[in-house]
């Protein structure tokens, strides 16, 4: 509890470091997304949201994807020692998070300045592969559901400011 208190004072003395200017555009853009809360979290975490257009936010919160989906590989490999009678699924759900890794996000980011509807394409498919993986598990045996679940609202707010670039 004492560190979500210190995160939220960090989050709000960074965000009146910034000023008006970058508060507005990512205020304006997180409160056309599905998670406002998570939105400004996640780009006013990173210090490109000061000076980024739509399109560098998009781009920022891909980046969040392709650390998450890292990290979640990390939580997958870990989970083969762990937890052995679980291969069948975290093999799949190793070669979903492969695909967004290096398929996905590559794809995003490649598409976002010429075809914004392909980098949405993208960003749906992690979303999918995500919950492929989630699926693969016997309800309550997923390591991985924390993970899962935050990738794929991850996803579901990145998709909402491509979609601003449409």
């Amino acid at each position: 509890m004492k560190n979500i208190k210190m995160v939220m004072i960090m989050m709000m003395m960074a965000m009146m470091m910034m000023g008006v200017v970058v508060g507005s555009i990512v205020d304006k853009t997180c409160k056309q997304t599905p998670d406002y809360n998570l939105c400004l979290s996640l780009l006013l975490s990173d210090p490109r949201s000061s000076s980024a257009d739509t399109v560098g936010l998009a781009l920022i919160l891909i980046d969040k994807i392709k650390a998450l989906g890292t990290e979640t590989l990390g939580k997958i490999n870990d989970a083969y020692k762990t937890k052995p009678m679980l291969i069948h699924a975290l093999d799949e759900c190793k070669l979903g998070y492969e695909t967004i890794v290096n398929v996905d996000v590559h794809t995003a980011i490649i598409a976002i300045k010429g075809n914004p509807k392909f980098s949405e394409g993208a960003v749906v498919d992690a979303g999918v592969e995500t919950s492929g993986c989630e699926g693969g598990f016997s309800k309550g045996q997923s390591p991985l559901t924390g993970l899962t679940q935050r990738m794929e609202k991850i996803c579901d707010v990145t998709r909402a400011i491509i979609r601003m670039l449409l």
